[in-house]
């Protein structure tokens, strides 16, 4: 057994360390969640679908109806008080049906005056009307009668309106005085909303989780910011919603995240130590409250006009302290 260093004789020189190829740094992470959950949303079904799902809808109500029919003329003829109490129970079931339905519809009215409303204040704006900014007041106060949080804003509003002889001075003065406190009440559910999303993509590792938190998110963030500004939005008037917050961040060009954001929230030298999952998480939490604030424009009765947009990246800032160093700077 020898001792010592071997040397092994090569026919070729030695390669240069320099001559190596350069390695690039991992991406820190792109809002795969959060694109999915766009195209997924924007995807339309086809004709061929709807068909179906239709004709499969109508089938299994005749089938379901048909039978349970028969099973109440069954139950009769074997007994008259079992009949009746199966009867009576369909009966109570219908009207609790019908009680949904209605909601739903009263869901989808309050949806379209808040739009009602939203397309004569850009009118009203770009025209410099002043009678039709009024009626666009007097619309305000009537959706927010019978809110007891905003009784000081409709009061302070109703003194203040007869001073004002400007379309624009008289919506503004319905921005600060109705719809600011609205804002910062919304603001805080995209907060909340933007930490949990991020939180769950940079700390649980299972597959699907961030996509199904990302889902579960923003679909109870946009219901809440709707019932803020106008109510109840009910169950399908929730997914119509969807689809109009949807549409507006495609529409706007906002589906997309960048580097900036990402560096003005946490710096550039903080991503360089990050690992991928944080990365995910903070551009997933971007997203999200860039949801938000769709969100926000689309429930909004009045367009930003005195009251400045807000911002994603202070959303995002507020939303993410505490979850890695240097958020207090």
């Amino acid at each position: 057994m020898t001792k010592g260093p071997v040397l092994i004789d090569l026919d070729q020189p030695a390669p240069n360390p320099s001559d190596a190829p350069m390695i690039e740094d991992q991406p820190v992470g792109q809002p795969v969640a959060m694109q999915q959950l766009a195209a997924l949303s924007q995807r339309k079904p086809s004709r061929v679908a709807k068909w179906f799902w239709s004709i499969l809808t109508a089938t299994i109500g005749f089938v379901v109806s048909l039978a349970a029919w028969d099973y109440v003329n069954a139950l009769i003829d074997r007994s008259t008080i079992l009949g009746g109490i199966i009867t009576a129970l369909f009966a109570a079931m219908v009207f609790v049906l019908a009680i949904v339905a209605l909601r739903e519809l009263a869901a989808f009215g309050r949806m379209r005056k808040v739009d009602h409303i939203h397309k004569l204040a850009q009118e009203a704006t770009a025209n410099h009307d002043l009678k039709q900014a009024r009626k666009v007041v007097d619309q305000l106060q009537s959706l927010y009668a019978r809110r007891d949080d905003l009784e000081w804003g409709r009061r302070r509003l109703k003194e203040q309106e007869k001073d004002v002889f400007d379309a624009d001075g008289l919506l503004g003065v319905a921005e600060t005085t109705l719809l600011a406190p609205l804002d910062a009440r919304a603001q805080k559910e995209i907060e909340a909303a933007s930490r949990q999303v991020a939180t769950v993509t940079a700390i649980v590792p299972l597959a699907l989780a961030d996509l199904f938190t990302a889902l579960a998110s923003n679909l109870r963030m946009i219901r809440r910011i709707a019932e803020i500004y106008g109510g109840r939005s009910g169950t399908l008037g929730s997914w119509r919603l969807v689809r109009s917050v949807l549409a507006h961040l495609v529409a706007t060009g906002a589906v997309a995240v960048g580097d900036d954001l990402i560096g003005s929230v946490a710096g550039g030298s903080a991503l360089s130590k990050v690992s991928r999952r944080f990365g995910e998480g903070v551009i997933n939490g971007a997203l999200t409250a860039r949801v938000g604030v769709a969100a926000l424009e689309v429930c909004r009765p009045l367009p930003f006009n005195t009251q400045a947009k807000p911002s994603v990246t202070g959303i995002v800032r507020r939303a993410l302290i505490g979850l890695f160093g240097g958020a207090k700077g």
